[in-house]
């Protein structure tokens, strides 16, 4: 089978297309036949050899954390009755950039009626995390949240859900696109983080007091200038480093002015948190409550033309690779 690898550290153009010998299910796995692999921004980072104490990974490997498609074979102890069902399904950390992917029988989660296979694969990831942080930021209908990042895979979720649940929403992006697609989804204002005085004009939509919840998908300076525009009590996640790092926040700064400050660490769930916030996911995209928002897709073979398309931050929503 074909894998898309990362040959060495570098650029988008040590992901090379390779021929390997197909996997073999083992007890309590099967193999999923891909049609769909999920890309994320963060894997462009550990590409560039980014992040070494936290993805230990050394070339070559092959990336992708989830991926669609249907059930191929199972190994022993597993249902039979897989074979041939369409799936997504966390890969346990990569080999998701392949014609096939091992799987553990626990990850499969039925693509369920009215969702499409590649909108299920790019909720796998986004969803998870954009519930999980969500949900802990407990809103409330009325309050100010700030949504930067708010036109990339997780952003256009976390808009959405804000808006669900009454809240008033500012998103923060990069460019006219961006920013009319966050309108479509629900936010109030919206304002571009590369022009000056972005932040207060944020600060003034709300009254002068700051957005009560701050969902950082950017980080860097534009992390740290939502989080200076913070409520006082209010609740800040950051969960986003495309900016070149996470939110460069003082902690005795938040105490002060009492904000709740929840980071990456806190959106490190077990299985079956992990599992149960997924399947919600599904379910909510395919209620129609949620609309996943697919803005490119390359094939296998151009994986390294995706990771060069996300590196630009030109891209909308999700980025897929079609197998």
């Amino acid at each position: 089978m074909r894998v898309a690898q990362v040959t060495r550290f570098g650029g988008p153009e040590v992901l090379e297309t390779v021929e390997v010998p197909d996997p073999v299910a083992g007890p309590g796995q099967v193999v999923i036949d891909v049609s769909v692999a999920d890309t994320l921004f963060v894997e462009t980072q550990i590409r560039m050899g980014w992040g070494r104490d936290f993805f230990p990974d050394e070339p070559p490997y092959v990336p992708g954390g989830a991926v669609g498609g249907q059930v191929l074979s199972v190994g022993e102890g597993v249902d039979g009755s897989w074979v041939g069902r369409s799936v997504v399904a966390s890969t346990g950390g990569g080999g998701g950039y392949a014609e096939q992917a091992v799987v553990s029988e626990e990850a499969l989660i039925p693509v369920p009626e009215g969702l499409g296979l590649a909108e299920a694969a790019g909720l796998l990831h986004d969803g998870v995390t954009g519930l999980g942080v969500f949900e802990s930021a407990e809103v409330e209908p009325g309050e100010w949240v700030l949504v930067t990042a708010a036109a990339g895979g997780m952003g256009i979720l976390l808009v959405q859900l804000a808006h669900a649940a009454g809240a008033r929403v500012a998103a923060a992006a990069r460019g006219v696109r961006k920013l009319d697609l966050a309108r479509e989804l629900g936010a109030e204002i919206a304002v571009d983080y590369t022009e000056p005085g972005w932040a207060e004009r944020v600060r003034e939509a709300t009254g002068g007091a700051g957005p009560d919840v701050v969902f950082d998908g950017a980080g860097g300076e534009s992390g740290l200038a939502a989080f200076e525009i913070t409520a006082r009590g209010g609740r800040f996640s950051a969960h986003g480093a495309p900016s070149g790092g996470f939110s460069p926040v003082d902690p005795e700064e938040a105490r002060r002015r009492e904000i709740t400050l929840r980071g990456i660490q806190h959106v490190q769930f077990a299985p079956g948190e992990h599992k149960r916030l997924a399947e919600r996911a599904l379910s909510e995209a395919a209620a129609g409550r949620v609309k996943p928002v697919i803005g490119q897709t390359f094939p296998l073979d151009r994986a390294s033309d995706a990771h060069a398309a996300i590196e630009s931050r030109e891209v909308i929503g999700k980025t897929l690779l079609l197998v």
